[in-house]
């Protein structure tokens, strides 16, 4: 594994009248030299991670416990996070909390720009408190706008984050630079297998029998994706991202594909197993990784965005509908190539249309669905759904047969 390579700082961007109600102090370390100085929230920590943003409004719980945001330091464009605080976790739907998409928050650190303190009738703890309980450093009091500009217009980057407490001699530049030099890329790391169960688990639609039973290929599945088929009367057995193709075929109805993190392109052997689920004939759904999984698998191309598409607000084209256009959550730094298509037996399905994006494919027959974006939502409008709702027509479909 190739170490980061790190640009000297050359100047500090700081806040001309640092006040800190939380106490402590915070640096951010980016690779390409950017250096940036704020208050500290969270975690007496330090981390390393690649820095990405996203541009949703309100969801901070749902973003910040996103397995496909492992490995990344999270930048928010809106303003002020922490304003309604942190909802609590017996919030459920047949056992899976409702405001939570994992058990934990998964990011690396967090920077906002500002962190007021929560008022909301349903907060249990506010986002400060919260983050440092998971061992998690944040910054704020920073300019966020910079920060997403410098990244919309060169890529994202590598970057180290340090909170520390104000009474305490800050961590120099030079050892952030230093930390951040001997981590590894990003693109060089399997973080699908870190997010992925050790063991089978299944997740019954409550006290009313399953109308269909469905394995998954768990490499990061959001919770939100669990909820939106169990509300459907679908019974779900998430497997290990290192399950066999025929442990996800025997005795199911059909197969999902989960979202995850990382580069797609590492992950050979599931995609291989998604090519075996996706030609088996039986109803296959492959969201966010689980499309590029099983487009990989079946001979296309995956290539990296410049800085990828995280938000709740991103529009999508259906193709061959008369060009329906729908709003739909996004958390992504990798696509595929629409040339790279022909030959796999995939169809395009939706596009972005601000950047072109292939943003979903379906099979000729129709028995395979699969989309770069979030039908599931969480956080994020529902007008993409009714996907979920094709999906469970298939497994009846094939069960009726």
């Amino acid at each position: 594994m190739q170490g980061v390579t790190v640009v000297q700082p050359v100047r500090v961007y700081k806040h001309p009248l640092l006040r800190c109600h939380t106490g402590m102090r915070a640096r951010l370390l980016l690779a390409d030299g950017l250096a940036v100085e704020g208050c500290g929230f969270g975690a007496p920590a330090t981390r390393v991670g690649e820095v990405v943003f996203t541009t949703a409004m309100t969801g901070y719980p749902e973003s910040l416990t996103d397995p496909s945001y492992r490995g990344q330091i999270l930048v928010e464009t809106h303003p002020m996070m922490g304003n309604y605080g942190v909802p609590s976790r017996s919030r459920s739907l047949y056992g899976i909390p409702i405001d939570y998409e994992s058990d934990r928050i998964q990011v690396e650190g967090f920077v906002v720009a500002e962190l007021p303190r929560p008022s909301h009738y349903a907060s249990v703890s506010s986002l400060h408190a919260w983050l440092a309980g998971e061992g998690v450093p944040g910054i704020y009091r920073v300019d966020t706008r910079m920060l997403v500009e410098r990244i919309r217009e060169h890529g994202v980057v590598m970057g180290v984050l340090a909170a520390y407490p104000a009474s305490e001699e800050p961590p120099s530049w030079g050892e952030l630079a230093e930390k951040l030099r001997r981590a590894g890329s990003y693109d060089e790391k399997l973080f699908a297998l870190m997010v992925s169960p050790k063991a089978p688990v299944t997740h019954s639609p409550g006290s009313r029998r399953p109308v269909a039973r469905v394995a998954m290929l768990d490499c990061g599945v959001k919770y939100g994706i669990l909820r939106r088929l169990l509300e459907r009367g679908v019974e779900v057995t998430r497997y290990p991202c290192t399950a066999k193709a025929w442990e996800l075929l025997d005795g199911y109805d059909g197969v999902v594909l989960s979202n995850g993190p990382g580069n797609p392109a590492l992950l050979r052997d599931q995609a291989r197993v998604a090519a075996e689920v996706a030609t088996s004939g039986k109803p296959v759904l492959a969201i966010c990784l689980g499309m590029q999984l099983l487009a990989l698998g079946l001979g296309a191309e995956s290539y990296k965005l410049p800085y990828g598409h995280r938000g709740v607000n991103k529009p999508v084209v259906e193709m061959g509908n008369g060009g329906r256009c729908i709003i739909t959550t996004h958390n992504h730094g990798y696509a595929i190539r629409w040339e790279s298509l022909e030959g796999t037996g995939l169809v395009p399905w939706f596009r972005q249309p601000d950047d072109g994006t292939l943003e979903g494919v379906k099979s000729r027959d129709g028995l395979v669905l699969a989309t770069q974006f979030h039908p599931e939502a969480g956080p994020g409008p529902w007008d993409s759904s009714w996907i979920f709702d094709l999906y469970v027509r298939l497994l009846l479909r094939g069960k009726a047969l």
